[in-house]
């Protein structure tokens, strides 16, 4: 008996390592996009601050325009380097 395969469909999925799984701003999971971008990945990851929360790239940019510190506990917004 042979078998001929006429088609092959991969499925793959990914998830960011963060101790949580939603930007707070925006409340998007980190494997969507935020709501300024149309495809999740590189072009909008999450950055965590010094004070160890995790936000979208664009919508922590965005925040920061206005205020310059993290909205969930008022330190002065820094990048964890």
């Amino acid at each position: 008996m042979k078998v001929k395969i006429k088609e092959w469909n991969a499925v793959a999925s990914w998830i960011w390592s963060l101790d949580t799984d939603r930007c707070t701003i925006c409340q998007l999971a980190f494997e969507q996009p935020c709501p300024r971008c149309k495809l999740p990945g590189d072009e909008c990851p999450p950055v965590t601050g010094a004070c160890n929360h995790h936000f979208h790239l664009h919508c922590i940019v965005r925040w920061t325009e206005e205020q310059d510190y993290c909205p969930l506990d008022r330190q002065k917004w820094k990048v964890k380097n």
